[in-house]
């Protein structure tokens, strides 16, 4: 009996077990990355050319030859069509003649004058002798004027007969063929050329970001003359970042009451061309440079009604929600406008095992920092 009592109690006692609570979860943590981070105004807008004309026939006549291949390139002062300038080049010459008349017929009429006028002086003909000659040399004086206005309209008309290119760019298909008649009862379009090199980008600029700029403008004392020297950066749909640059050109001299945006304009090179009328355009403009501004992975940030927010591992390695403010992305980490300090250690993997006022096992990891996919 006695030996039974005794081997219940050893039985008994080797079943009673203590609890032991499972070890922390470990999540990896890492401090800020702090660099100088440049704060951009960024917007959408469309690329259009600095210059687009429509290239029409200003006088009558049977178009004679077109000198260019549809979509090529040309120089300014190409000529482009050639309308018949045989005719216009017959009439310049029959102007000529016909100021040459006047001046001939001035002449003589000056001649009479001076006669006359001598006469007169020793009393051997008439004051009306002497009043005819004078009117008939104002007369001459007068048709010569009108022979030499004359002329000079029928030189224009004559450089009409050759349509050039007021600028270099490319041409369009033409809209006439060899030996249409234009220019009947208006002027007839023939073709129109755009000008690619420079070319603009419009966008526009919030209410917002227009208080922003004149504010940033008057802590740095710049003028007006001095925002249009800003740089702008500009990328299309299909390229990474913004590989294109420029500069201000343009501002609307009001806001817009409608859109209460303002209209800008950027002027960029194009000299390869890539940069085509009508793209949709990404554009931003750079403001300031913030020094030792405090970046994270943005896959660390989470957000909730109230907002944005980061886990921090506290100096007890308990897990404390931070609401942050956010701004720019810089590559794959975004800057922390607010809400986080320098040696603030941030979980930035193992977010699930990670839960406000537990207690976890931080694994100190380096946050890389990555190039910003917008260079």
């Amino acid at each position: 009996m006695t030996f039974a009592v005794f081997a219940f109690a050893a039985l008994t006692g080797c079943e009673q077990n203590s609890f032991v609570p499972p070890p922390p979860p470990k999540v990896d943590v890492g401090v800020p990355v702090q660099r100088a981070v440049t704060r951009y105004l960024e917007a959408t807008g469309n690329t259009a050319p600095i210059n687009t004309v429509d290239l029409v026939a200003r006088v009558q006549g049977v178009l004679q030859s077109i000198n260019y291949k549809d979509g090529e390139f040309v120089k300014a002062g190409t000529t482009l069509f050639t309308i018949e300038p045989d005719t216009y080049k017959f009439k310049l010459e029959q102007a000529q003649a016909a100021e040459a008349g006047a001046q001939a017929s001035l002449k003589q009429a000056e001649a009479d004058y001076k006669r006359q006028a001598d006469l007169v002086a020793r009393q051997a003909v008439s004051q009306a002798t002497l009043d005819t000659s004078t009117a008939n040399r104002d007369n001459a004086q007068a048709n010569l004027q009108q022979a030499e206005a004359n002329t000079k309209i029928a030189a224009v008309n004559y450089g009409y007969t050759n349509v050039a290119a007021p600028f270099d760019g490319i041409v369009s298909a033409h809209l006439v063929s060899v030996g249409e008649l234009v220019g009947v009862a208006s002027p007839t379009q023939l073709a129109t050329i755009v000008q690619y090199d420079p070319i603009y980008v419009n966008f526009n600029v919030n209410e917002q970001q227009v208080l922003r700029i004149r504010a940033e403008a008057a802590r740095r004392g710049l003028t007006a003359a001095d925002l249009k020297q800003f740089p702008i950066e500009v990328g299309l749909q299909t390229e990474n970042g913004y590989p294109h640059r420029g500069k201000l050109d343009y501002a609307a001299p009001t806001i817009n009451l409608s859109t209460g945006t303002l209209a800008v304009r950027g002027i960029l090179p194009n000299a390869d061309r890539i940069l085509l009328p009508g793209y949709f355009a990404r554009v931003r403009v750079p403001l300031d440079e913030q020094q030792n501004a405090l970046l994270v992975p943005d896959v660390a940030l989470g957000s909730d009604q109230a907002g944005r927010y980061l886990l921090v591992a506290n100096n007890e390695n308990v897990i404390e929600q931070r609401k942050v403010q956010t701004g720019p992305v810089e590559g794959e980490l975004r800057v922390i406008e607010s809400g986080l300090k320098p040696d603030d250690r941030v979980v930035v993997a193992g977010l699930l095992r990670a839960i406000p006022g537990q207690k976890v096992d931080p694994q100190l990891q380096k946050i890389e920092p990555q190039p910003s996919s917008a260079k």
